[in-house]
């Protein structure tokens, strides 16, 4: 195995090839948010509910990653933006994939949106990440969307196709994408990918069962995990809605199974 298969498995369910990651990231963007102050507990409580891995910036890592509870995989985000920059949708890296290494990260991810402004920056920054990540044996996962002053629609599925590609053809391990909204449609995306695709979560929903039937519909649909972050670490029982989603995800369980079991 290589160093990017042996990493993968610490992020991913080696017995289904899935992954239940929940990004905690969104500090740099939004600020210290509910569900993102006492890190120690929040990462305690989705390791408790079963999520495969985390996603968080490099100087939270000391401050919340494996403190206690059970092991769960670290992967260093080396994007960022904030929601008072003139443009948010331009990501800039902020991390290199040496010093994740040195933190002991499972995995890298980066941030791309496609149809921003600043696209070509993105596209040449990820271009020199999947390089350092493939000589160092790293994984790296790619979050991209259709963003950008000319994007329409940030769920068609033409333009969620064409993100999804690019994750792959330019040399990303795992992408995560928006979910379309129906299962034909997102199987055309996970199809083109090639590579494991993973849904976000996006804004909190309006119900657990909305959320549940979108992780159950992107699975048939091809998926092959979740990066979910709001709609986990900000629910009222984070370590229930967290084993929810991973009953689904990694277990096959119905929505109705796991909305009794998070009830």
């Amino acid at each position: 195995m290589s160093g990017k298969d042996i990493r993968l498995e610490r992020i991913m369910d080696r017995n289904v090839g899935r992954a239940v990651i929940v990004p905690v990231d969104h500090g740099i963007t939004m600020g210290p948010v509910s569900g993102l102050v006492d890190m120690k507990t929040t990462i305690a409580q989705v390791s408790e509910g079963g999520a495969t891995g985390v996603v968080m910036h490099k100087g939270v890592v000391p401050y919340g990653h494996r403190s206690f509870g059970h092991d769960i995989g670290l992967i260093v985000h080396m994007s960022a933006s904030t929601s008072l920059s003139r443009d948010p949708n331009a990501k800039v890296l902020v991390t290199t994939v040496q010093e994740a290494l040195k933190m002991g990260a499972d995995a890298v991810s980066i941030h791309v949106n496609i149809g921003a402004d600043t696209e070509p920056d993105m596209l040449r920054d990820f271009g020199c990440v999947a390089k350092e990540c493939e000589e160092w044996g790293m994984p790296l996962l790619v979050m991209i969307y259709p963003r950008g002053k000319d994007i329409k629609d940030g769920y068609d599925v033409d333009l969620i196709k064409q993100c999804a590609r690019v994750g792959m053809e330019l040399g990303a391990d795992l992408v995560k994408t928006s979910y379309t909204g129906d299962i034909d449609t997102f199987r055309e995306v996970t199809k083109g990918a090639i590579i494991p695709v993973l849904i976000a979560g996006g804004p909190k929903m309006g119900s657990e069962r909305d959320l549940l039937q979108m992780v159950a519909d992107s699975i048939e649909g091809g998926g092959r995990g979740v990066s979910i972050g709001r709609n986990i670490f900000q629910h009222r029982n984070v370590t229930a809605m967290t084993r929810a989603v991973a009953d689904i995800v990694l277990r096959n369980a119905t929505v109705d199974e796991a909305l009794r079991r998070l009830q």
